[in-house]
């Protein structure tokens, strides 16, 4: 059996039915559990994260902006441009509906995993705030096998940064670049590890000032020309729509260059390339969260769950409805090339260039911000002493990743996903009666300054 055949063994048995099903399930349950406060405080939680954005005189390293900004960094990456694209190319237009309801359902996971990394977080020797699964997970009991699931989580992510965050980052940047401009993948690769290097160096403050500064140009950018596609097609907006409806639950049959896919693609794929870009469930976000400064656990999680939405209840239906709209999901193209062939559709050279700039940028932000994640884990491993090591390996591996078959590097980073979302989803189930009194106390505090004010 060859490499590629062994992984995708693996992939397969991974992101099996037993964890989709933990994934949803564990979303509907929080969203149940908590009444819909993703829904119902959406509103209020995205002007608060983009228009107050800072919580004055709380502890905490950064702002809630600069929180969001970070976490948006290393979930809107490739995944929102070629992991849509994978997702349809194998799944059918279909995958995009259960895409939309991992975000949906995830944003309550992200909430809980946002809350409770602030609720347990704690200050180390040299001031900084420490939190994430990593933390939490050993809070709650003393049977040591809390702290073996927490060790896994720690590893896992350590893992999964030079997956999800590192080699597939400079893997589609490198093939859409060298596709659009002729750039030699190496050297894409070289460039952004250089570039990755001189910030992460400075640490989480300085990770978050440049991502508060790229995040939001990048995907204003890029829903700018998403937008314009869909201008030019707005008549065939619902067909699109009922596309991914009906593949969603009957499958999607053969035609053109797509091979046709079952419902149970769609939904793997869908699931898969859901996580992979919103990141609910898997618990990296949180670590971002904990640095936050506030004195709310759970107004960190409210700010923290919009990234969920903006990522792919926004920047994936965009790509997700400019591929189908344009027709050329069915040419049998996938990844970054899909995409830009969808943009290139109606705008041409100028379509190509909006997918080029945008992955670089993508790809660059989810690799400052993914540093942090992958750093985090492997310091509660392994003590200071794996800092320096690690982000000279990180930025050294940006280069490899550039050069490597694209199966492969995807493969590796869906592997890492569904083994970072497991002791992560356990314990957000075994820590939800914590989540929910916090949730309790928050609404009967916004409901007092709500009646203090006359609002």
């Amino acid at each position: 059996m060859d490499l590629i055949a062994l992984l995708n063994e693996i992939d397969g048995w991974v992101w099996g039915a037993p964890l989709i099903t933990l994934l949803l399930g564990v979303g509907v349950y929080l969203t149940f559990l908590l009444r819909g406060f993703q829904f119902t405080q959406l509103y209020s939680s995205l002007h608060y994260a983009l228009v107050v954005r800072r919580e004055k005189g709380a502890a905490g390293d950064i702002s809630h902006f600069q929180a969001l900004m970070t976490a948006l960094s290393a979930t809107v990456g490739t995944g929102n441009i070629a992991g849509v694209a994978t997702a349809i190319a194998m799944g059918g237009p279909g995958a995009v509906f259960w895409m939309w309801m991992t975000g949906l359902f995830g944003m309550a996971s992200k909430y809980a995993e946002a809350l409770l990394a602030v609720k347990y977080r704690y200050v180390d020797h040299r001031g900084n705030m420490v939190g994430g699964p990593m933390v939490y997970i050993k809070v709650i009991g003393a049977n040591p096998g809390w702290r073996w699931l927490a060790g896994a989580f720690a590893l896992f992510a350590g893992f999964a940064s030079f997956g999800i965050g590192d080699m597939v980052q400079s893997n589609s940047v490198a093939d859409a670049l060298d596709a659009t401009f002729d750039v030699p993948r190496l050297t894409t690769g070289v460039i952004l590890g250089v570039m990755t290097g001189v910030v992460i160096l400075g640490g989480v403050r300085w990770i978050a000032r440049v991502a508060s500064v790229i995040v939001p140009f990048m995907i204003f950018f890029y829903c700018a020309g998403a937008m314009a596609i869909l201008a030019i097609h707005l008549s065939e907006i619902p067909a699109a729509f009922a596309l991914i409806l009906d593949g969603a639950f009957s499958g999607t049959a053969a035609t053109g260059g797509f091979a046709g896919a079952a419902v149970s693609a769609a939904i793997r794929f869908g699931v898969a390339r859901g996580v992979f870009s919103n990141e609910s469930g898997m618990g990296s976000a949180a670590i971002a969260a904990a640095a936050a400064q506030t004195n709310s656990p759970a107004r960190q999680g409210a700010v923290a769950m919009t990234q969920t939405f903006i990522d792919t209840l926004i920047v994936c239906t965009m790509t997700a409805l400019v591929i189908i709209v344009t027709g050329v999901w069915t040419d049998g193209a996938s990844g970054a090339a899909l995409t830009t062939a969808a943009f290139a559709f109606d705008l041409g050279g100028a379509g190509e260039i909006i997918v080029a700039v945008s992955l670089a940028l993508f790809a660059y932000s989810t690799l400052i911000g993914w540093s942090y994640y992958g750093e985090k884990g492997l310091e509660s491993l392994f003590g200071e002493g794996v800092i320096v090591p690690y982000r000279i390996v990180y930025c050294l591996a940006a280069a490899l990743g550039a050069t490597l078959k694209l199966e492969v590097v995807w493969t590796l980073a869906d592997i890492a996903n569904g083994l970072m979302a497991v002791p992560n989803l356990i314990a957000l189930v075994a820590l939800s009666p914590v989540v929910v009194a916090e949730t309790k106390a928050y609404l009967a505090l916004r409901a007092q300054e709500r009646g203090a004010t006359g609002n």
